[in-house]
């Protein structure tokens, strides 16, 4: 059972699953509304494993509409999980590196555990940290699954698209260095959610994410390079000077280590990834 499969990680992660021979049924938000608290219960039932993929992603737009994104990103998750606590269901919820601050309190950055203190600076984070407590207060038997910086690399609307597209052109591209993360590769983060889906992963919280950390500037001459442009028109800048509506975390990169102890087969270089996301991707 897959919520939110009208968008990219939903829509990839249902195919996915259908070539497998699985026995899928996908729902778009038109389909399964997770912010009605009715919803669920009509549409969960006793065995069935549910991928909430249903999220209010837009991290700008929820810092001027609060009320959306909460409903999508809090409540709902909440409700599934209540309905899958009663018909005895099991619930993977999927989450978000923006939980954390990236602030170390004058520390060397380092790639952020399952355990470590959380403090979102956003809305969006805010939101998606209270559908974790909602999901694991309500069944804490669910697997909450973080992962970052989430991309395709197609024609969409993600970090890798849209640096595809800018590299295709002319003239400098401005990218931010001082926000750090890990770029996670949608069709590896498909993988680790239908191994928890098999069970074999036994933790109420993992991370799902490319290894290693990267800039987004370093990410996005990565990205030239890899479609052969000039890396070198890619030009950094501060986040204070190219403001947001909502504040990014200057570090948030995920550690497997917990997540790999608990069972999940570590997801390969986030370079890796990146170079089979590029070959992969669709050209124009």
């Amino acid at each position: 059972m897959i919520t939110g499969a009208g968008g990219q990680l939903g829509s990839l992660l249902s195919a996915a699953a259908a070539r497998q021979g699985r026995d899928v049924r996908a729902f778009t938000s038109a389909q399964w509304d997770v912010t009605d608290a009715a919803a669920a219960e009509g549409i969960v039932g006793p065995g069935d494993v549910v991928v909430n993929c249903a999220a209010y992603t837009n991290v700008d737009g929820a810092e001027s509409d609060q009320s959306s994104a909460r409903a999508v990103n809090a409540a709902g998750p909440g409700y599934i999980a209540r309905a899958c606590e009663r018909v005895g269901a099991r619930l993977v919820h999927v989450s978000t590196d923006y939980v954390f601050s990236g602030d170390f309190g004058g520390s060397a950055p380092r790639p952020y555990d399952v355990d470590d203190q959380t403090g979102p600076l956003s809305v969006y984070g805010r939101t998606k940290l209270a559908g974790e407590h909602a999901v694991l207060a309500a069944l804490p038997q669910a697997t909450v699954v973080r992962t970052a910086w989430l991309y395709t690399g197609g024609n969409g609307k993600d970090f890798v698209a849209v640096m595809r597209r800018l590299a295709a052109g002319d003239g400098i591209v401005e990218v931010v260095d001082d926000q750090t993360g890990s770029p996670t590769y949608v069709a590896d983060l498909v993988a680790a959610l239908l191994q928890v889906v098999d069970g074999g992963v036994h933790a109420p919280l993992v991370h799902a994410a490319n290894g290693g950390a990267v800039s987004r500037f370093e990410q996005a001459r990565a990205v030239f390079a890899g479609v052969g442009a000039d890396p070198q028109r890619v030009a950094p800048v501060s986040s204070a000077g190219n403001p947001r509506p909502a504040a990014r975390p200057p570090y948030s990169a995920l550690s497997g280590r917990q997540s790999q102890r608990a069972g999940l087969s570590p997801l390969r270089p986030w370079r890796d990834a990146l170079a089979e996301a590029l070959h992969a991707a669709p050209r124009g």
